[in-house]
């Protein structure tokens, strides 16, 4: 079992700025994705991808973010981050960090980080 440690989130006001965090254990694990899903109350699909990065690097990004979040990994600590910026009240969503391993592409998911954009 993959224990994944999320930090960030909070309270924020349209336009701001807010970083999520995620930490996976740093032994013996090497993922092929880390990124960023979320999910909003009485929304379909009930947890939509935000954001991910493959180990080489290659970030993919959800329409709806682009151009106002960021994702950054390091493999060396294996964490991954998610800068994001020009938060919009559509944003508000516990988000909940991902990782897939190599091979069976396992799924192993964070605790959840509420964020919240006021209007």
């Amino acid at each position: 079992q993959v224990q994944l440690v999320e930090s960030g989130g909070g309270l924020v006001q349209t336009g701001g700025s807010l970083r999520l965090s995620c930490a996976a254990p740093t032994t013996g694990f090497v993922f092929r994705t880390m990124g960023f899903y979320r999910q909003a109350p009485g929304k379909q699909p009930q947890r939509e991808l935000v954001a991910t990065m493959t180990s080489n690097g290659i970030p993919n990004y959800a329409d709806f973010v682009k151009g106002r979040f960021t994702i950054s990994r390091d493999n060396a600590k294996n964490t991954v981050s998610l800068q994001m910026n020009s938060l919009k009240p559509e944003d508000t969503a516990v988000y909940y960090c991902n990782v897939q391993t190599f091979g069976r592409g396992v799924d192993y998911w964070g605790q959840g980080t509420q964020v919240t954009v006021s209007s």
